[in-house]
């Protein structure tokens, strides 16, 4: 079992940034790869970057890419979200993720943790 934590939520500008974090407890955090999604209202739950067990590979989808960067504390047991160049549509539930096998669909994801709020001013 994993529980995840997510903290460092907030209102900012357009333009700004924002570090997310996630606090694991549990058995074996390093043996898992970590992932952030987030969920806007009234759309699905979308995927925004993930970072391999080791820290050595990280994946981003096009909208993020040169924006956000995942990195973890295997040691703390904690995964990061540097967010930057913030925009209105960035705006979302901002939602930890932990899978075994670095999958990254909505519907195989092992853990969750509980969401952090995310809001972008224009």
């Amino acid at each position: 079992q994993v529980q995840l934590v997510e903290s460092g939520g907030g209102l900012v500008q357009a333009g700004g940034s924002l570090r997310l974090s996630c606090a694991a407890s549990g058995r074996s955090f390093s043996s898992y790869a970590m992932g952030w999604f987030r969920q806007a209202p009234g759309k699905e739950r979308e995927f925004v970057a993930a970072i391999t067990w080791s820290g050595s590979s990280t994946i981003y989808p096009n909208s993020v890419k040169g924006r956000f960067t995942i990195s973890r504390d295997n040691a703390k047991t904690t995964v990061y979200l540097h967010m930057s160049s913030l925009k209105p549509e960035d705006t979302a539930v901002y939602y930890c993720a932990a899978d075994l096998e670095g999958t990254w669909w909505v519907s195989t994801v092992d853990y969750w943790g509980q969401g952090t709020q995310v809001t972008v001013s224009s």
